[in-house]
């Protein structure tokens, strides 16, 4: 997953869908839990190769049996309490400081957020989870797990069978790697 070297700067993020095998929403999720916010030019929006080794790093994290908030907090993306906004905490130094652009674009993403700007259409989750339903699609763990925006150790917590939105999901075999396979049925009204 990672990228070569000789790679253009920006990645498509249309394209991420399928780099992770995720459903729109839960590679949205992703980006915002990390504070990436894509660059828009013409029609389509784009992330910078460091910030899509840094969505592979949280893939693989997951895939391992990790969350997104254990990811975010070992690596130390969140600001600490105490931070003057300046990127030094208590210092009291009026330089701006490495992390304050990274800072401030992560604000901006969380405000945007909040007014509804850039946010995945919600019914896409609804959409993946009746197209599986309706054609027999197995999810992996992982898959499942970017989905429900859940741990694959608490997918695999459930036990054999859980319900969420409507849906029922039954453990079905095995897929890629050895991840449990799950099956999506849609619950009776």
């Amino acid at each position: 997953m990672a990228m070569n070297p000789g790679e253009i700067d920006r990645f498509p993020v249309s394209q991420l869908q399928s780099r992770y095998a995720l459903a729109r929403s839960a590679v949205y999720k992703r980006m915002q839990d990390l504070r990436i916010v894509p660059e828009k030019i013409g029609q389509r929006s784009y992330i910078t190769a460091p910030q899509v080794q840094l969505m592979d790093e949280l893939h693989r994290f997951i895939n391992q049996g990790g969350s997104a908030a254990e990811f975010i907090e070992s690596r130390g993306l969140r600001p600490r309490s105490g931070n003057n906004g300046n990127g030094a905490a208590g210092t009291g130094s009026d330089l701006v400081g490495p992390n304050d652009f990274g800072n401030m674009l992560g604000a901006l993403a969380e405000l945007m957020g909040r007014m509804g700007f850039g946010q995945p259409d919600p019914t896409q989750y609804f959409e993946t989870l009746e197209n599986a339903a309706r054609n027999g699609w197995l999810f992996s763990t992982s898959e499942l797990a970017g989905l429900l925006d859940l741990s694959p150790r608490e997918i695999e917590g459930f036990g054999d069978r859980f319900s969420e939105a409507g849906f029922i999901f039954s453990r079905s075999g095995y897929r890629k790697n050895g991840e449990i396979a799950w099956k999506v049925t849609k619950r009776l009204k």
